[in-house]
């Protein structure tokens, strides 16, 4: 256990620094296991605090924090955010001259620095092992784990000589972070940094703050108009699968008047670079963008997410829409797919390298997606199920929980659905059971005898599309799941059991997402709902001092003080030095360089303090 003079040194650059009373969630408990040389892996949603369970430990341990991070933009990010609070921080890159990283890697070495950024590929070049074998470490922090893994969302390779630190630095605590973990993936984040026995710090991977709309593209047009409607003057991200579309939503939006940048790999890096600055810097900015982008995005102020079309997966779903509402101020996401998209990716995939197994794999991640999109239930319950989490239901913040669905009594094709799983053996996937119940006599079906069965052919009043359909619904309502360690075979749960017994309850499913289309009525979530109309003075007076501040040191807005803090300052109004310090994100740095220009602000939007009532006979009389 690390003594109680480590955590009042934590808590004291907690406050000192970051501007923060009191650590949240389990931020103390995982930042006491690094302080006392322990490992660990921190399961933390985006906006949920994972960058102190590093910073601090690497503030408060001596020698230097090295932080292994998959992007440029997200070190840099980092970095600036870091020096702006005081930090001696750097990010080593191919970015930087030859000059700039020798003085860099001085500053690893000597201890000036106290938290150094670098890529997996750098990591692990000899000269940068060499480096670290001549510096005093005070940790390793493995960012955006879930890279590492053959299961996440953006595999990447470079990061699988990661692992060698535990060998080469046995004393140095290691910590692996991530907000996008299912449970496989948490297995292989484990193995692959030598974290076996060491404990797993997970906050729930609910975002309350988030709602999630699911439509089609059929419908695109006017569900993208209707949504933008409703964010007028916002930031906010929309994602496209190939640089095509990125180019045509880019221009289909920009003809509508709306503040637009572009981001592809198609792009040239200096053209990239001055997007995401715009984007970073400016307010009511619209990214329209590839997967590229987002990961070296640390912009709390994005009210927004569209996917206009399917993300790669559920984790990269999670991943990408948690890049809005970081703030924990209300945000809305909106993903649009349609059975082309499905279809497209099913060829990707059956023609994909990597052997039966990865084709599987990607297959069943595909399906768990597509359950996602058509899930008769709360859309919440169905994506944090996917991690592992359980949830009641009526969220209030999906779709499903909002609006009215068209729906049918679906009971009796459920059962045969289960039924046919059961008689099968368990043993096989949709596209077979499809089969089965549409009576297809496929070489695979006869092979196996299933021709034989009493559920051969019971489902041939619905097309293969609807059976699809359903069973990706079932799947994602827990009435089957599917069986990793048989390719994605369909297993009957013991909520399918239990609905094929007499007199289970009705089912009701959604038709086919395609055929019904979406409907995308929700509440207004505009921050102005947050304050009174003197508090949204202030807010708007602050964020006017806010870019100035931010263009004088040549910074993103949002590194001087997120939304969150000056809604905060909007609505408790210090007037003093010392008021401003109370308030969750102000630190004693900040109060010093921005107090005086904010406190002006607050001052100048004030109203006005009610004249003093005259006792009567009093008038005149001084």
């Amino acid at each position: 256990m690390p003594t109680d003079a480590a955590i009042d040194k934590a808590k004291a650059v907690l406050r000192g620094t970051f501007g923060y009373g009191e650590f949240r969630s389990v931020q103390e408990r995982v930042i006491g296991r690094a302080l006392d040389g322990g490992n660990s892996l921190v399961l933390m949603p985006t906006g949920g605090g994972k960058s102190l369970c590093y910073q601090i430990p690497a503030l408060v341990r001596d020698g230097v924090g090295i932080v292994v991070s998959p992007l440029i933009s997200l070190m840099q990010d980092q970095v600036g955010a870091l020096r702006a609070k005081g930090v001696e921080a750097s990010a080593i890159s191919s970015a930087m001259s030859a000059s700039e990283a020798t003085a860099a890697e001085h500053g690893v070495i000597s201890g000036r620095i106290k938290l150094a950024y670098v890529s997996p590929e750098r990591l692990a070049t000899p000269r940068f092992m060499d480096i670290l074998d001549r510096a005093n470490i005070s940790l390793f922090a493995l960012d955006e784990a879930h890279c590492a893994s053959q299961w996440g969302h953006d595999f990447r390779p470079d990061y699988l000589g990661v692992g060698c630190i535990a060998e080469r630095f046995p004393g140095v605590p290691r910590m692996a972070l991530t907000a996008t973990a299912s449970p496989e993936t948490r297995d292989d984040i484990i193995g692959r940094f030598r974290l076996e026995g060491s404990p797993v710090f997970s906050t729930s991977f609910d975002r309350p703050n988030i709602t999630y709309r699911v439509g089609t593209a059929s419908q695109r047009e006017r569900q993208i108009a209707a949504f933008l409607g409703r964010h007028e003057g916002e930031c906010g991200i929309v994602y496209c699968p190939s640089r095509a579309r990125v180019e045509a939503a880019a221009a289909e939006l920009t003809a509508a008047g709306l503040d637009v940048v572009r981001y592809h790999a198609g792009m040239g890096s200096a053209e990239r670079a001055a997007a995401q600055a715009r984007f970073l810097g400016g307010q009511g900015v619209i990214a329209c963008a590839t997967i590229a982008f987002g990961m070296g995005i640390d912009k709390a102020d994005v009210r927004f997410v569209i996917h206009d079309g399917l993300p790669g997966s559920i984790e990269a779903y999670y991943q990408e829409t948690g890049r809005a509402g970081r703030d924990g101020l209300p945000a809305e996401a909106l993903m649009l797919w349609s059975g082309e998209d499905a279809n497209g990716r099913r060829r990707l995939i059956q023609t994909s390298d990597g052997g039966p197994g990865r084709r599987a794999a990607e297959a069943a991640r595909l399906n768990a997606l597509l359950g996602l999109c058509e899930t008769s239930g709360c859309r919440r319950t169905a994506l944090l199920a996917h991690f592992g989490e359980g949830h009641s239901g009526n969220c209030t913040g999906c779709d499903r929980c909002l609006d009215s669905t068209l729906t049918w009594d679906a009971t009796l094709h459920v059962q045969k659905a289960v039924s046919a799983a059961l008689r099968t053996g368990e043993r096989f996937g949709a596209a077979h059971l499809t089969d089965v119940l549409l009576g297809k006599r496929t070489g695979k079906v006869l092979r196996f005898g299933h021709d034989q069965i009493r559920t051969f052919g019971a489902g041939a009043d619905l097309d293969a599309g609807r059976w699809r359909s359903l069973l990706r619904q079932v799947t994602s309502d827990g009435y089957l799941e599917p069986d990793p360690e048989a390719h994605g075979a369909l297993r009957v749960t013991a909520k399918g059991r239990e609905a094929i017994r007499p007199g289970a309850r009705r089912i009701r499913l959604v038709f086919d997402a395609e055929a019904v289309g979406g409907n995308v009525r929700a509440a207004d979530i505009r921050l102005a709902n947050t304050l009174g109309d003197g508090g949204n003075r202030t807010f708007d007076a602050l964020r006017g001092v806010r870019g100035q501040i931010a263009a004088g040191r040549g910074v993103p807005p949002q590194s001087v003080f997120s939304d969150a803090v000056l809604i905060a300052i909007a609505r408790r109004a210090p007037r003093s030095a010392d008021e401003l310090l109370e308030v969750p994100g102000v630190s004693a740095l900040r109060a010093r360089s921005f107090g005086e220009a904010i406190l002006a602000a607050v001052a100048a939007t004030a109203d006005p303090a009610p004249e003093a009532e005259i006792p009567a006979g009093m008038e005149g009389r001084r």
